[in-house]
């Protein structure tokens, strides 16, 4: 009796068959991460860009044509505000300071400059609580400034529950709410005071934040710096001892991060000033003043000229190489100078 087998023809892997399948997937493996790798790079590239600047006038001529808004005193600063508030948060890239994924997460220069913007968003919003919203100090604050301040003293590096932008947008919408309010002739209960003495108070803040940068900026070559702490009264004293003499250097890592931070402050200060000379234009006038503000924003403008270098340079002093940070260092402090003569110039009668 003949029987008839009936064999599968299945297929016989060899080890050239599995080095092969392994070799492919290898290959488009490399291939994606190439292109992911590429992708990121190109957009870190395109969100690697400060924001243009804008004018403040008719930002703020824009803004209440918007809202059928009349420019009363104040307006223009407070416009100015809001519309540096929204830059920050929805320029070129987004809010990139708390990214957690490539490329935002790569990036530092950005998220510097995020940092300096905000600083002086956070302080000139203090200012508006405490200062421009009252008219004494036992006046009553204003309630949609008061919830804004602790807004925008969120955590800048918080991505979720809540996330930073959200906070921040929420801050935005409550200084809109104060801005509809200042705008309407019908309530009082919102108001704007161009005094000298609010104006003083905004400069000085300005002034300790500039003192800081300059002296920040110029450590990056690092120098020997005497401790002036206690001079001028022989009364005074601190909690513990300093040493007399020491050697004060910005990390060499942390040199353009400095330096972007500043470039950040500086931006905002620019349009600040420039609403501020509208909305005080007045108190300035009067004390004929208005030409030392106007050098300050002279003082300040080269702070935002393009940096053509590729990265940031830390040439030593007279060196062969140029030092960017003793650059800025150099047009913050003349800045802060021309605040200080300001400062004096407000308080006299």
């Amino acid at each position: 009796m003949n029987l008839k087998f009936w064999q599968r023809n299945e297929p016989i892997y060899t080890d050239d068959n599995m080095n092969g399948t392994a070799s492919s997937i290898a290959k488009i493996s490399m291939f994606t991460i190439g292109v992911y790798l590429t992708g990121c790079l190109a957009l870190a590239w395109w969100w690697d860009a400060e924001p243009s600047e804008f004018a403040v006038r008719e930002n703020a001529a824009l803004m209440a044509q918007s809202t059928n808004d009349n420019l009363v005193t104040g307006y223009v600063t407070t416009a100015t505000l809001i519309t540096v508030g929204d830059t920050l948060l929805h320029k070129r890239g987004g809010y990139l300071a708390n990214d957690i994924f490539p490329p935002g997460v790569w990036m530092d220069n950005i998220p510097e400059w995020e940092f300096g913007a905000l600083t002086l968003l956070r302080d000139t919003a203090r200012v508006y609580r405490n200062d421009f919203s009252r008219s004494q100090s036992q006046s009553v604050e204003d309630p949609d400034l008061a919830e804004a301040e602790g807004k925008f003293f969120f955590d800048n590096n918080a991505w979720a529950l809540p996330q930073t932008e959200g906070e921040y947008e929420e801050g935005l919408d409550l200084l809109r709410a104060y801005l509809v309010r200042l705008a309407d002739q019908g309530q009082t209960d919102a108001q704007f005071y161009a005094r000298a003495d609010n104006l003083q108070q905004w400069l000085a803040a300005v002034g300790t934040r500039l003192g800081s940068m300059s002296q920040r900026l110029s450590a990056s070559v690092g120098k020997r710096q005497l401790n002036t702490d206690l001079a001028g009264d022989t009364a005074a004293s601190q909690a513990t001892m300093a040493p007399k003499d020491q050697l004060v250097k910005t990390d060499w890592l942390k040199i353009d991060n400095v330096f972007y931070e500043a470039r950040g402050f500086t931006w905002v200060l620019l349009h600040l000033l420039r609403a501020m000379e509208e909305d005080f234009g007045d108190v300035l006038d009067k004390k004929n003043a208005r030409v030392s503000l106007q050098q300050i924003i002279r003082e300040l403008e080269p702070t935002q000229d393009t940096v053509w270098s590729p990265m940031i340079l830390n040439g030593d002093g007279l060196g062969l190489l140029a030092n960017h940070s003793l650059v800025m260092g150099s047009y913050i402090s003349r800045a802060n100078a021309a605040i200080i003569d300001l400062r004096d110039l407000l308080t006299q009668g």
